[in-house]
């Protein structure tokens, strides 16, 4: 069992049997947002980040981590500012996996832009669940090979096209990863990502389940 809850944009709450995640977690800011503050969210065990563009909540998650002795994950250069601002951190490159306890996270390519280093995305393998969070990114066909890799249940996406996929394209990247539930993000938060998400589920059905949640709203998941 899993329960995810959409904190507008690209920002995930994830809470699985023994750990809560945050991924983006861009508050301040963020018109979609349901939270005032970061001071709103209390537990939280990991806090990942996939680049440092201000909407996915770089400098949110370093106050969170700080509020919350949360550890940081992102890609290494990243981790390292995190480390320098007394975050606990943990970092890894594209390509690889890296472990914490019980917990392995992949970090998959993102076709994007970042100011510093490379974004990317998350694959995360719990024993009761595996999500991947694909961050910011272009459609690449080689992410059929990512379910290869690992059996992925939940799949958190971008639809708005613009600066990444747009519908078309999160249609092909769903047929390739074959996730058993579809999660659209990254759409409606200002004018210019204006996206219809019914119109992505209606085309996707016939491969995983979509879920499209409103901000704030949560869902459980039996797995």
């Amino acid at each position: 069992m899993v329960k995810i809850t959409w904190l507008g944009h690209a920002a995930f709450k994830i809470e699985a049997s023994k750990y809560t995640f945050l991924i983006d977690p861009w508050v301040k800011g963020n018109p979609k947002s349901p939270l005032k503050s970061y001071k709103e969210i209390e537990k939280v065990d990991f806090v990942l980040v996939t680049h440092d563009h201000q909407d996915h909540g770089f400098e949110d998650a370093l106050k969170i981590c700080k509020n919350t002795n949360a550890a940081f994950i992102g890609v290494y250069e990243l981790a390292e500012l995190a480390r320098k601002k007394s975050c606990k951190s943990y970092g890894g490159n594209i390509g690889g996996e890296i472990q914490i306890d019980d917990i392995k996270v992949f970090f998959t390519q993102a076709i994007h832009s970042s100011n510093i280093a490379s974004p990317c995305g998350f694959i995360v393998n719990l024993h009761d669940v595996t999500f991947y969070h694909t961050g910011d990114t272009a459609f690449y066909s080689d992410m059929e090979y990512l379910s290869r890799l690992y059996n992925i249940d939940i799949m958190m996406i971008p639809i708005c096209s613009n600066y990444m996929m747009g519908v078309t394209e999160a249609i092909w990247a769903v047929e390739k990863v074959k996730p058993k539930i579809v999660i659209p993000c990254h759409f409606n938060t200002i004018p210019i990502l204006e996206t219809n998400p019914f119109e992505f589920k209606e085309q996707v059905d016939k491969y995983s389940e979509v879920e499209i949640l409103s901000p704030g709203k949560s869902k459980i998941f039996e797995l």
